[in-house]
Formats: C-alpha cells, structure tokens, sequence
C-alpha cells in the first residue's frame, strides 16, 4: 500500500505538472496520435528510464539500506549533473524537494531524511523516492516497478493533453508501459554504477526547445 501511495498522482509533488519533453514533441509533430505517443513513450522507457533515473533508484535503495551516505551523495551528483537541459534539472530538485517536505510531514523518525535534505545543492526525485520506498520495507524489485508506473502514469497523462488523445487511448497507452516495466525494472537493477548512461540527445534538444515555446501546457 505505500508503494501504491508513492506511486499516486495525487502525491504532492507536481509529477503532473511535466511531460519530460513530450509536449514539444507533439508541437514538433514527432508524435501526432496514438501509436505515435505510445512508441515515443516506450521508447523513453526503455532507452532514458531504465538506464537513468530507474537506475539511480536502484542503486539508492540499497545505499540508504546501508547508510551509505557517500554512496548517495555520488548517485545525487551523478543525476545533477546529467540533467542536459535546466527544465529537466529543475524538475529534478522539485520533485525531489517536495518529497523531503512530505517525507518530514509524515511523522516518521528517520535520521536519513535529515540526510536527503542536506544534499548539495538539491536533493533530486530518484533520490528521494529511493528512501521514501525503503522506509517502506518492500523489496527493490517492487519499489523500481512503484517508481515507473507512477512515471507512465504522469506520462500518460500528459499524453492526452498535449496530443490530446481520448481516455480509452490512454488506457491502451498505459498498458503497453505496463507490460514493458518489469523488464525495464530488471534491466535497472542489472546496472552497475559505470554502465549507467543518460544519453538521450532528441530528448535534449526538444526540451531545450521547450524551454522557449510559444504556448504550453507543462512545466517541461
């Protein structure tokens, strides 16, 4: 149930307010529909996803298992500094500060959270959400599918806005991520530290490109 909890929409920390480039790919015109949005999203998780931040969570979850701070401060550098636009980083430190915020709220004593907090300059959202699902107990097989559902939630979302697509639409979407997320998640949990990759340049360019555009709905 709490892993249900951090995978929820409805946690308060503005997931819905990104779609992670996907509205400028619609403006664009590289995605225009439904099979369109479901391979770009895919295709995101498989080539971004699950060698980035679904990386990061595993590897975090088990460092704040161990009380590895050092180890989760390298994990915390390691996102900011791949972060290749600034509305991608600052969805990060967002994302991330809010969670310390609920995490605090939640009346919860972990000394760890004192920790997510002090990270320099931000604690950022893959992180943060690796502690808040080892407080839950649960196994990181389990909290690396939490974290990507509610990613393919989020994303699908924003899919039937932007595109805009109709609700049975994003229901088919949503199940194509779904059947795609174990595999992601295993492939995640595979990495080691030096073969963990963000390297998603058309990703980059029209995030950059969304940073300027006229009219949009999302905050990237």
């Amino acid at each position: 149930m709490q892993l249900i909890w951090l995978a929820s929409p409805a946690l308060p920390v503005g997931g819905f307010s990104y779609s992670e480039a996907l509205e400028a790919a619609v403006e664009s015109g590289h995605v225009a529909g439904e099979a369109d949005a479901a391979r770009w999203l895919c295709d995101q998780l498989q080539l971004a996803l699950a060698r980035s931040e679904l990386a990061v969570v595993a590897r975090a979850f088990g460092a704040w298992q161990r009380g590895d701070a050092a180890h989760v401060r390298e994990l915390n550098d390691w996102v900011l500094a791949t972060r290749e636009t600034r509305e991608l980083r600052a969805q990060a430190e967002q994302m991330g500060r809010s969670l310390v915020e609920w995490l605090k709220n939640r009346g919860v004593v972990d000394e760890r959270v004192a920790v997510l907090a002090a990270l320099p300059p931000a604690p950022t959202w893959p992180v943060a959400f690796a502690l808040a699902a080892a407080q839950t107990g649960a196994p990181r097989r389990e909290a690396l599918l939490s974290f990507a559902f509610g990613w393919a939630e989020n994303m699908v979302q924003a899919a039937l806005k932007s595109v805009p697509l109709g609700q049975s639409a994003g229901q088919r979407i949503l199940a194509a991520l779904v059947a795609a997320i174990p595999a992601a998640a295993e492939q995640a949990a595979r990495l080691a530290d030096s073969e963990r990759q963000a390297f998603s340049p058309m990703l980059a360019i029209l995030s950059s490109q969304h940073e300027t555009q006229y009219s949009r709905l999302f905050r990237s």
